[in-house]
């Protein structure tokens, strides 16, 4: 199983930035290791130029955002699974906290998307984790199996494992320098991991569990080493070619 090594550059970078961005991660990172694969997820205005940069580099893909779960239709301002694709998009993210907790999509709608976008040929990455205030009062766990049973519940049972990932991200710990500890992490990830193989069967033990929150290069070789992480989830520190090239080859 390769670690997914992902960048979410959420809503920054103009078309020309984002391009002196990629095309700058081609060349540091160089020959990425067997064990890697690196995603780019832009916003949606500079999918075109960021495939352009990573047309003759093996091992980096592209991802989107956000879409509706529709084919189309009358849907100001959404974007379908088709046209993700279309723009060279093989990776979409579901359930992101900022989608969830900014922008108000409940479980159910998290699991519509993340249902749809594999039946029509997209990579899906499930975001799950929990706010502070469920840490504290001890739910991390029950906010965990709810997110993922919600959010996989109608999703093939035969599903290909590389095709599904899930991203653990404490909410807490995203862009707020605060990172879960190494226990705190591993704990997250083993209860995912059971959890999707109660869900998947033996299927589960093949899917990647990434890790993101607060993920940068001084982190970044500790974290992807622990058991039952398959990757990780960066969002500030991928917004720079050099930190993310880093991140990509740490450990």
């Amino acid at each position: 199983m390769k670690k997914l090594m992902a960048a979410n550059w959420k809503m920054f970078k103009t078309v020309s930035e984002a391009l002196e961005t990629a095309e700058e991660l081609v060349r540091l990172c160089g020959d990425v290791p067997a064990d890697r694969e690196v995603l780019v997820i832009p916003p949606f205005t500079a999918m075109t130029a960021v495939a352009g940069a990573f047309e003759h580099a093996g091992s980096f893909f592209l991802g989107g955002q956000n879409f509706y779960p529709e084919l189309e239709g009358a849907f100001t301002g959404e974007i379908s699974p088709v046209m993700l694709k279309d723009a060279c998009c093989s990776y979409a993210l579901a359930g992101h906290s900022e989608r969830r907790h900014v922008l108000g999509e409940d479980d159910a709608t998290v699991g519509r998307k993340t249902a749809f976008g594999l039946e029509q040929g997209l990579s899906m990455i499930l975001c799950v984790g929990e706010l502070i205030e469920e840490r504290r009062a001890g739910k991390v766990e029950e906010v965990l199996r709810r997110q993922l049973q919600v959010g996989l519940a109608d999703v093939p049972r035969d599903v290909l494992p590389e095709r599904l990932s899930v991203a653990y991200e404490p909410v807490w710990a995203i862009g707020t320098g605060e990172v879960a500890g190494p226990e705190e992490i591993v704990q997250a990830h083993d209860f995912v991991r059971s959890v999707l193989v109660e869900i998947f069967g033996v299927n589960g033990n093949e899917m990647r569990i990434q890790y993101g929150g607060s993920v940068k290069p001084g982190n970044a070789s500790d974290i992807i080493s622990l058991d039952n992480v398959d990757g990780v989830l960066v969002g500030g520190a991928s917004l720079k070619a050099d930190s993310f090239s880093q991140i990509v080859l740490a450990g």
